[in-house]
């Protein structure tokens, strides 16, 4: 064997071993991970993809003839791909609630009027267990904006059917709701097109 073969058979040892003692550490979790729940997740942070993420969710969700329901808050001044694509789906409630962002209307008892009305149907779907999955977007927004009051978040949430999944989507998810989720994720942003000028894409942002 050349000096070559015998260093590429060393490391072919090597990674076997390395992979043996990381699967015995992954199966020994996944044994170990033996609940079924409901679970909740909030989807936070100032980069891209908090939304899409909960969409792939939806998607998934779908593709395993389960019901699910969506809440858009805060969007609702143009129509969007996934609003046009889960429609499609009888089994889906959609509601898109909000009147655009907040910068945009600049009225803030309007803005609190329509964010009720919208908790007012997630409420409804947190009470229904023949729902799944709920994704509730842009709801950290609300939140921030003490639209909606937290307490009542986290009651309901708490409340909900035991298998109910929810996700929870927007930036600056407060600390209360933070410390109940089960999965919590950060989107961080390093680059984004718009700062180059580049205005929302079709298929990308909307």
């Amino acid at each position: 064997m050349s000096n070559t073969d015998k260093a590429n058979s060393d490391k072919d040892s090597r990674h076997r071993d390395r992979m043996q003692r990381k699967k015995e550490i992954v199966d020994k979790g996944i044994a170990s991970a033996d609940q079924e729940k409901g679970v909740l997740l909030v989807n936070t942070g100032n980069g891209k993809g908090k939304s899409s993420s909960a969409f792939g969710m939806l998607a998934r969700a779908l593709g395993h003839d389960m019901q699910v329901g969506v809440v858009q808050f805060i969007k609702g001044t143009f129509s969007t791909g996934e609003e046009k694509f889960f429609r499609r789906f009888p089994e889906i409630e959609y509601y898109v609630m909000g009147e655009g962002y907040t910068w945009e209307t600049q009225d803030r008892e309007r803005d609190i009027k329509t964010a009720g009305e919208a908790w007012g149907k997630a409420v409804k779907m947190l009470q229904n267990n023949k729902i799944q999955l709920v994704v509730l977007d842009e709801l950290n927004i609300a939140l921030k904006y003490k639209y909606i009051d937290v307490k009542d978040v986290i009651s309901a949430l708490q409340e909900r059917p035991f298998m109910q999944h929810v996700v929870i989507t927007g930036r600056a998810a407060p600390t209360e709701l933070i410390e109940i989720a089960d999965t919590v994720t950060e989107m961080r942003e390093i680059k984004h097109a718009y700062k180059a000028g580049i205005k929302a894409q079709k298929g990308v942002e909307l």
